[in-house]
C-alpha cells in the first residue's frame, strides 16, 4: 500500500506527524506533500493566479507553499511516480464536525484526492479547552484506517473521522452519523490599522453557544466519547433534497 499524507496545521504540525507514525505502521511507502504554512479554513481552494513553490525535505517529503488541495494534487499529478492506494489528511488539531466540515482544509484535501480517483480519509483530534488528547488519535487512527482501507467503500465517499476530547480508555465507540448543525453563528469582522493607518481585517468564527441538539449528529456522539464517522461527497450533492424542492418551488420558478 502507498499512502499520501497532507493536512492543513502545515507541514511541522504535531498532527502530520503523528499521521506519518500511523501510516507507517500500515506500509513502509509513506509519502508527504504538506503545506509550508498553516491553511486552516481554505476548503477546496487550489492556487490558480499565482505559482506553487515546493520544498523537497527529502525523496518523499514536500513542503508546498500552497493549499492543502494543491498538495494532493501536485502529489498525486506531479510528484510522485505513480498514484498513492490512499490519501490521509490530518491529524487536525481540533475537529471538523458539523458546519465547519464546509470551511476545512482537511477535509478540503480529502475531497480533492476523491475528484483525483484516490481514496481518502480526513482526520481530526477534537479538543477541549488548552488539553488536547493526541494519545486517542494515535491508538485508534491505525486499526480503523486499516479496517476501512479493507472494505469496498463507494467511491465518492471519503470518510471524515473525528476523535472525542478524552483519553484512549475514555472512548466509548464508534458512530456513523451525519454532521450537525447550528455550531456557527457567524463571523466576526475586527478592523485593525497598521503603522501606516491603513487599514485591515481579521476574521473569526462566532460559534454558537447553545447549538440545537440532535443526539444523532457528530457534535453530540462527540461529546459522549464516541469516535464519529461522517461519509461526505466531493460533489455535495443534494441527496433527495432537490425532489422536495421541485415539488415545492417548480411552478413558482417555470419560465416561459
Amino acid at each position: 500500500m502507498r499512502i499520501l499524507i497532507t493536512n492543513d496545521d502545515g507541514a511541522r504540525a504535531d498532527g502530520i506527524r503523528l499521521l506519518e507514525e500511523v501510516a507507517r505502521t500500515l506500509t513502509d511507502d509513506v509519502w508527504v506533500v504538506a503545506p509550508e504554512f498553516d491553511q486552516s479554513g481554505v476548503s477546496h481552494s487550489i492556487s490558480l493566479h499565482e505559482p506553487l513553490r515546493v520544498h523537497r525535505e527529502d525523496e518523499k517529503r514536500f513542503f508546498v507553499r500552497g493549499t492543502p488541495a494543491d498538495c494532493v494534487v501536485l502529489g498525486v499529478e506531479h510528484l510522485m511516480d505513480r498514484k498513492p492506494d490512499l490519501i490521509l489528511s490530518g491529524v487536525n488539531r481540533g475537529g471538523n464536525m458539523a458546519d465547519s466540515i464546509a470551511y476545512s482544509g482537511t477535509v478540503g484535501a480529502a475531497m480533492t484526492g476523491l475528484l483525483v480517483g484516490v481514496r481518502a480519509i480526513a482526520l481530526s483530534q477534537l479538543i477541549h479547552g488548552t488539553e488536547i488528547h493526541w494519545e486517542t488519535a494515535r491508538r485508534y487512527a491505525g486499526p480503523l484506517v486499516e479496517r476501512l482501507f479493507s472494505l469496498d467503500w463507494p467511491r465518492p465517499i471519503a470518510p471524515n473521522i473525528n476523535f472525542p476530547a478524552c483519553r484512549p480508555e475514555e472512548v466509548t465507540g464508534l458512530s456513523i452519523c451525519r454532521p450537525g448543525h447550528g455550531l456557527i453563528g457567524g463571523v466576526r469582522v475586527e478592523e485593525r490599522f497598521d503603522i501606516r493607518g491603513l487599514s485591515y481585517h481579521w476574521l473569526q468564527f462566532r460559534r454558537e453557544r447553545n447549538a440545537p441538539e440532535d443526539p444523532s449528529c457528530d457534535y453530540e456522539q462527540l461529546r459522549a466519547n464516541k469516535i464519529t464517522l461522517t461519509p461526505l461527497r466531493a460533489d455535495r450533492h443534494a441527496e433527495g433534497d432537490w425532489q422536495e424542492f421541485a415539488q415545492r418551488y417548480a411552478d413558482k420558478l417555470a419560465i416561459g
